[in-house]
C-alpha cells in the first residue's frame, strides 16, 4: 500500500518492514517516478522490504534556464564541474541521513536499508552511502556518477569500504554519457571498491531485463528474515 510520508511516497510490505529501500528519483520528476517499477522486481512473496521514495525539493536549476522543479542540487552545465553543487550535494546528502534516521527509529537497521538512485538522484546516492558511517546493506546507483570524486578520499567511511554496489548504464545514454558512469566506476575501482557494472541496450531509462536484475540484487542484498 502506498501512502505519503514527510514529503515521500511509501510503499509498505504485506506484513511488518523489517527492510527498507531509499530510493532517489532524477532531475525534475518526483518520487512517484519508480512507484510501478517496485510490482516488476519479483520480490519474494511475504517479503518485509519497504520502498521509500523521497521528493527533491523545487529549485531553479541553471541548466534549464533557471527554471524551478524538483532537483537534488543544481547543475550549471553538462560538464564535470558544472555538476559539481557541493551545496546542494551536502543538503541532500543530510536528507538522506535523515530519512535512514527515521527508518532506525522504526526498528529498521543500517545493514538492512540499501540507498539507491537515478540519474541526479542516483548521484547523491554515491555520495551518501560511501561516507555514511555504519555498514549500510547496499547501493544501487543507475545511470549516475560519483560526484565529488575528489573529496571522496578524504570524506569516505571504513564502515562502507566493502558495501556491495551495483552500477548500471544505458549504453545509449544522451543525458549521462555511459563513457561517464564508466569513468566513475573505474574511479571507484581504483580507489578498491567492488562494483558490479552492468550496461543495456537503452537510453537514460530502465528496461524489464535490468528491472528483473535489480530485483534479483536486492533479495540478496535484503533477504527474507522468518
Amino acid at each position: 500500500m502506498a501512502h505519503f510520508q514527510d514529503d515521500s511516497v511509501v510503499l509498505e510490505p504485506d506484513r511488518a518492514a523489517d527492510a527498507c529501500v531509499i530510493w532517489l528519483h532524477g532531475l525534475g520528476a518526483d518520487g512517484n517516478d519508480f512507484v510501478p517499477v517496485v510490482p516488476m522486481l519479483g520480490l519474494p512473496a511475504g517479503h518485509g522490504v519497504r520502498f521509500l521514495f523521497p521528493h527533491a525539493p523545487v529549485r531553479p536549476v541553471t541548466l534549464n534556464m533557471g527554471m524551478a522543479m524538483r532537483a537534488w542540487y543544481d547543475i550549471k552545465s553538462l560538464t564535470a564541474e558544472g555538476r559539481e553543487d557541493a551545496e546542494g550535494i551536502a543538503a541532500s546528502t543530510r536528507r538522506v541521513d535523515e530519512l535512514i534516521a527515521q527508518q532506525r527509529e522504526a526498528g529498521i537497521e543500517p545493514g538492512r536499508i540499501v540507498i539507491a538512485g537515478f540519474s541526479q538522484g542516483g548521484a547523491v546516492a554515491l555520495h551518501t552511502a560511501l561516507r555514511y558511517p555504519m555498514r549500510l546493506a547496499g547501493l544501487l546507483a543507475l545511470s549516475t556518477y560519483l560526484p565529488l570524486r575528489d573529496r571522496l578520499t578524504s570524506e569516505a567511511h571504513a564502515a562502507n569500504r566493502d558495501l556491495p554496489i551495483l552500477m548500471m548504464h544505458g549504453s545509449f545514454d544522451p543525458v549521462v554519457s555511459p563513457e561517464f558512469g564508466a569513468a566513475s566506476r573505474d574511479f571507484l575501482t581504483e580507489a578498491g571498491y567492488a562494483v558490479d557494472w552492468r550496461t543495456y541496450p537503452m537510453e537514460h531509462q530502465v528496461c524489464p531485463e535490468q528491472i528483473a536484475a535489480i530485483g534479483a540484487w536486492l533479495t540478496e542484498r535484503l533477504p527474507q528474515t522468518v
